[in-house]
């Protein structure tokens, strides 16, 4: 009989030892690894080095700022249409080729024209200029009054450092008449490859020194039409 009393006393305690869960596993928190660091930029070619021969000084492009795809570089022709010294702009890829004998092109990186800002179309290179004045166009003036200063009617800018032409500008016409829009230096390395500017096409004023070199008057230029979502970061 006390077996008996004992066995069932003890049942209750059995049953809800049974139905109990199991302790839960202890948590291990595991720390996030680290994204993998990008690899390193390999160093400029030595042609993006400061230029001392110039009326006004050409500094260095600072290093690790430029990707390699956008250096000045030899490369097959992707148009093959294009004659001899003719020009084309891809604002999406960031690109303007000049085009060489043989189906080769000197494909250089390049800054082009923000969402409301870009140009395309083709024109004629009517000029060039060395170390060129900057005038303002009005409709910038409306945009930007503090560059009143430097519009048409007062002279422009005086070339050398802090002119937005840089070095060099190649100054492109529609029928005779002046686009207003340019290739030019003085763009900034950060924005090689980006659509940031107010229109014209910007280059690195050690590209464009060469490019005013080898291009000559009166080749056609031509500027794609941009398939990419709107821009909204913009420089002058």
């Amino acid at each position: 009989m006390t077996t008996r009393r004992l066995f069932l006393a003890a049942l209750p305690a059995a049953l809800v030892s049974a139905c109990a869960r199991p302790p839960a596993p202890p948590i291990v928190m595991r720390t996030a690894e680290p994204p993998p660091a990008p690899p390193p930029i390999p160093p400029l070619p030595a042609r993006y080095g400061a230029i001392t021969d110039e009326p006004y000084p050409v500094p260095a492009v600072p290093e690790g700022v430029v990707p390699p795809r956008f250096w000045r570089q030899e490369v097959d022709n992707p148009y093959p249409d294009m004659a001899e010294g003719d020009l084309t702009v891809d604002p999406d890829d960031g690109y303007l080729h000049l085009a060489l004998p043989g189906g080769r092109a000197l494909r250089y990186g390049v800054g082009t024209g923000a969402a409301a800002y870009d140009w395309s179309g083709t024109a004629r290179l009517q000029f060039r200029r060395r170390w060129p004045r900057w005038k303002a166009p009005d409709s910038m003036i409306e945009r930007r009054p503090e560059f009143a200063p430097y519009s048409v009617a007062n002279g422009g800018m005086d070339p050398g450092p802090g002119n937005p032409l840089g070095a060099r500008a190649l100054y492109l016409f529609q029928n005779g008449e002046d686009t207003l829009y340019r290739i030019h230096g003085a763009c900034e390395p950060q924005y090689v490859g980006k659509a940031v500017s107010s229109g014209c096409v910007r280059m690195l004023d050690q590209d464009v020194i060469d490019l005013h070199d080898r291009v000559r008057d009166g080749v056609t230029v031509t500027v794609l039409p941009s398939v990419r979502p709107a821009r909204l970061e913009t420089v002058w």
